[in-house]
């Protein structure tokens, strides 16, 4: 197939090209920032700059674009060019960091979809969407794949710009455009090894707490984190992509199924005595006050923004997938939990700081 992958500079889309073009698909890679191109353990990947030709079968051309604008933010010629024998759109390019305005969520996350479905709308081009399983908001329990508006509250502006994306979708659906939908939850390191290209929000919190750098955070009993390997989300995105014809219409959970209890994390503490662990309170219970000035304002600037992801404890269904492909999570259990520690140690993204508070 000739594919075009938006965000293919990212950690869900460059690894995705890698994969894409190793199974033989030619791969436009549209990327904001031009830069090199690497599989999520650091392997290059062969790519050519776009130059107005169709990419051959396993090949990769980058293509500089900009989702916010009408036409990805290329030109007439480009545009007739890169949709002409077009089989599939994977839309990854998404801004999803938690602390920014409205505006920016608006223009990436909402408007970025609705300009793709615009530019692959001529040729009814079969599109698929990488949203997130957190579009639940801060609900608990079974959360199925068929849902979108729940009346749930979101955590951040990040989940409710997804949302607002996904709408784009099932309007797109109404009309007949065949669209599927698949929902990563929290993306972490390789099954096998822990390794992560880009180390993302989760980590940050896991290393302030680690370092000791913030000792005390607010979580509900009974909490989880749905924690899914890298590998398995591109698997399961290279699954849809290669069963279009039966996916489009539906939505897809690529995640865990087996959600990591957030004091559970606490028991990972024996195995790494140099590091530090927080203790956990009740939300209503939280005292910013006990903490030092410094932690303080790491907790208004980092840890705050994921307390939503530390109070609830949503149960993704993933029968759709398992049905499309058969398709199961390898396990996210204790032993891989320390594969992604060993990681950030190995990696010096965790650093064994002494004299900090316990």
């Amino acid at each position: 197939m000739r594919i075009l992958v938006t965000g293919a500079g990212g950690l869900i889309g460059r690894e995705l090209v890698g994969v894409l073009s190793g199974r033989g698909h030619g791969v436009i890679a549209l990327q904001h920032r031009n830069t090199a191109l690497r599989c999520n353990d650091g392997t290059p990947i062969p790519s050519a700059p776009w130059a107005g030709r169709a990419p051959g079968p396993g090949a990769v051309l980058t293509l500089p674009g900009d989702v916010r604008r009408p036409g990805l933010g290329l030109d007439a010629a480009a545009q007739a060019a890169v949709g002409d024998g077009l089989n599939l759109a994977i839309h990854c390019a998404a801004l999803t960091s938690f602390n920014l305005d409205p505006p920016a969520y608006r223009a990436v996350n909402v408007g970025g979809i609705a300009n793709l479905i615009a530019f692959t709308d001529r040729p009814r081009t079969p599109l698929l969407h990488v949203s997130t399983a957190y579009v639940c908001g801060l609900r608990d329990g079974p959360i199925r794949e068929d849902e979108l508006d729940a009346g749930q509250v979101f955590a951040n502006g990040y989940e409710a710009s997804k949302a607002e994306g996904e709408r784009q979708v099932a309007a797109a659906r109404s009309r007949g455009r065949r669209i599927a939908v698949a929902r990563p939850s929290v993306v972490v390191g390789a099954s096998g090894d822990g390794v992560i290209g880009a180390f993302g929000s989760f980590y940050g919190m896991l290393r302030l707490a680690a370092e000791g750098r913030i000792s005390v955070l607010p979580a509900r009993p009974g909490a989880s984190l749905d924690l899914v390997p890298i590998d398995h989300v591109v698997a399961g995105l290279i699954d849809i992509a290669e069963r279009m014809a039966e996916a489009a219409g539906q939505t897809f959970h690529l995640v865990s199924g087996a959600p990591v209890p957030v004091a559970g994390l606490l028991a990972l503490r024996d195995a790494y005595p140099q590091l530090h662990a927080p203790r956990f309170v009740l939300p209503e219970a939280f005292d910013p006050g006990v903490l030092t000035p410094t932690q303080q304002q790491v907790h208004a600037q980092a840890t705050g923004l994921l307390a939503g992801y530390l109070q609830r404890d949503p149960r993704f269904s993933d029968a759709n997938l398992r049905a499309l492909s058969g398709r199961a999570c390898p396990p996210t259990d204790g032993r891989f939990l320390r594969r992604l520690i060993d990681h950030c140690l190995a990696a010096g993204y965790i650093q064994v700081r002494r004299g900090a508070a316990a």
